[in-house]
């Protein structure tokens, strides 16, 4: 996908049993930390404990092969789905 240098891309990522796919999902985050302007975290708390699923929202910065990378990267890893979306100026 090309953008144009004013767009910006939101990587939105849903993570289930985020105790077991943290590491992995952490290694690409770190992987792609230069490109990660904004990073949020979400998940539901229950009393104290956390829910095993969550959501990280990502504004990615800079070239398109890396602002889409982390995307491709992100899908490989299973009870992981990446999506994408595009805000064109």
């Amino acid at each position: 996908m090309k953008t144009g240098a004013g767009s910006h891309v939101i990587v939105a990522v849903h993570i289930t049993d985020r105790i077991k796919h943290a590491i992995e999902v952490q290694q690409i985050l770190t992987a792609y930390g230069a490109h990660i302007k904004t990073r949020i975290g979400l998940h539901e708390t229950d009393g104290g404990a956390s829910s095993p699923n969550g959501i990280v929202i990502l504004e990615m910065v800079g070239d398109d092969d890396k602002r889409f990378g982390i995307l491709e990267e992100l899908n490989t890893v299973d009870g992981v789905e990446a999506k994408v979306l595009v805000f064109s100026h």
